[in-house]
């Protein structure tokens, strides 16, 4: 892994997906009115014969999808999140889930990353795609899980949802890095807590383990970019090595990675105690910076630190934790 403040690379994610039409000709591009904030503009230059522009009508885009699907084409999907999931709900399930197509959904914006309150963050999206039958569920944590998981979708069966962030995208991990579809990552060693974490809460996480090792806790981070299916092994062997848990995520804490990870740990009967970081039952209000919502609802790198020392017993207050700076450009509004 690279050391923060980590380079960027701008549109990993409608780079990845010229690449791979380049060599599959079955991939087609549909877009929701969002083509220049989703990335594939690129495509849309590139490709313009196999680019369809379905307009602010994301339900009959599902439906479109779901039937290019049938005619052996495989399309990838883009809007932000809360228009990829909340509202074609209905004809994700019946039009590509049920019959089990190879559509791909990419929702970008997840979470509190866009300035544009309840209306705009998907708070809630993972939790609904992981509830679908047939629905492989992906957040990935920077460009180079983008540059690998692209491909890697083309030759996965049935639906998929990813969820992604856009524009300026970081760099955490190096060229060593091996993504893989359905995998989690150890990233770090630590015996007294582990830190489990997905999407764009990486790098905050990283950075709470560093200042946690600072300071005499042994942290360790477990890197879960598919939450559905999610790595059970990979999740209760960590968990059982582990003095205590806790899970990090730009989402509801209802339905997301802690939910996943506290049924696991249940059903494998692993007793450690469990805490989880991300929004509490709320909608988030709207905000002109991004560090102010991660901030407000509990989503800082301050706030992980915490949870942890408080669940492995210290005594007296935190340690005190640094701003991680945002990237260039990292905070793209609507």
């Amino acid at each position: 892994m690279r050391s923060a403040p980590y380079p960027t690379v701008l549109k990993p994610y409608g780079r990845a997906l010229v690449d791979l039409a380049r060599q599959r000709e079955e991939v087609v591009c549909l877009s929701g009115d969002l083509t220049r904030q989703c990335e594939v503009d690129l495509f849309q230059q590139v490709f313009p014969d196999r680019f369809v522009h379905a307009g602010m009508a994301e339900a009959n885009m599902m439906s479109m999808a779901g039937a290019m699907a049938r005619e052996g084409l495989q399309p990838w999907v883009h809007t932000f999140g809360v228009f990829a999931t909340r509202r074609p709900y209905d004809q994700i399930v019946n039009a590509i889930a049920y019959p089990n197509l190879p559509v791909r959904i990419v929702g970008f914006m997840p979470g509190v990353s866009t300035p544009g309150g309840p209306s705009h963050q998907a708070i809630e999206d993972v939790a609904i795609m992981r509830a679908l039958p047939h629905m492989t569920v992906v957040d990935v944590a920077d460009a180079v899980e983008i540059s690998q998981v692209v491909p890697q979708l083309a030759d996965l069966p049935g639906p998929v949802y990813l969820r992604l962030k856009r524009g300026e995208i970081p760099m955490v991990f190096d060229e060593r890095h091996r993504f893989r579809v359905g995998e989690a990552q150890r990233l770090l060693d630590g015996d007294e807590i582990t830190l489990f974490t997905s999407g764009m809460m990486l790098p905050a996480t990283l950075q709470a383990a560093a200042v946690l090792h600072a300071n005499g806790v042994a942290a360790g981070i477990v890197n879960v970019p598919t939450l559905k299916p999610l790595d059970r092994h990979a999740v209760t062997a960590a968990a059982r090595g582990s003095g205590g848990v806790v899970t990090v995520e730009n989402h509801s804490i209802i339905g997301g990675l802690g939910s996943a990870v506290a049924e696991v740990l249940a059903e494998a009967g692993v007793g450690v105690p469990l805490r989880r970081i991300g929004l509490r039952d709320t909608f988030a209000e709207g905000s002109k910076s991004a560090p102010y919502l991660f901030e407000k609802y509990g989503l800082s790198t301050a706030e992980i630190v915490r949870t942890a020392w408080e669940l492995v017993g210290r005594q007296g207050p935190a340690p005190q934790v640094a701003a991680l700076e945002p990237e260039p450009g990292s905070y793209a509004p609507v």
